[in-house]
């Protein structure tokens, strides 16, 4: 069989990806949180990164109902569709988690929870900060949630050990290459493994 010039040599597209839309959940509602510190660097780091857009979804704002059921009422079914939609609407998700008595907080399972098919087959990143520990605790216990999810949780984690004292007042770390460096390679992977799935999916639904 003969081979064309143009089978041998297949042309590749020079559009550009369209960028990963990634859904940032902030997992603390908590008086006093430090949680919105962290988010605004996150978010930063995301901004400098062609390859993602993001979408801060805060369990403060969403206020979900702490009940499961099949039938919430009107106010707790139109909150609730909100965040479903932005859920469903993103490819990966980054976790922002501090580390409460050993594991993460409560309302971040109960937006967790209220969800399924939005989670699954999509990556899962962490940025935990707390203690001594980091947060690495917590991001251990939210790994076997997730797994039950169907998700892909990434191994390469942003930690943030005795997290008060590595920001100044105005919210900026006062040693950032290595937090910076740490992000990148975060979301360097979350791209490839939502890029990944995200095709996988578009080519056959996936089969919880």
């Amino acid at each position: 069989m003969t081979t064309t010039a143009a089978s041998a040599h297949p042309t590749t597209s020079t559009e550009p990806a369209a960028p990963l839309k990634v859904a940032v959940i902030l997992g603390s509602n908590r008086d006093g949180r430090f949680g919105p510190v962290v988010a605004a660097w996150f978010l930063a780091r995301a901004a400098r990164h062609p390859g993602v857009e993001t979408d801060l979804i805060d369990v403060a704002e969403a206020d979900l109902p702490a009940a499961i059921t099949f039938s919430p009422d009107a106010d707790a079914a139109a909150r609730l569709g909100a965040v479903s939609a932005r859920l469903a609407a993103a490819d990966a998700f980054v976790v922002l988690t501090p580390e409460y008595n050993h594991s993460f907080p409560a309302p971040l399972k109960t937006l967790i929870d209220w969800h399924s098919a939005e989670w699954q087959a999509k990556p899962v990143a962490f940025v935990g900060y707390g203690g001594i520990s980091g947060g690495l605790r917590a991001v251990e216990h939210l790994r076997q949630v997730f797994a039950e999810l169907h998700t892909v949780t990434l191994r390469d984690t942003v930690s943030f050990h005795n997290a008060g004292a590595l920001f100044d007042d105005q919210g900026r770390h006062l040693d950032p290459e290595p937090a910076d460096a740490a992000a990148k390679t975060l979301l360097d992977q979350l791209v490839w493994w939502g890029t990944a799935l995200h095709d996988a999916r578009k080519a056959r639904p996936y089969g919880a």
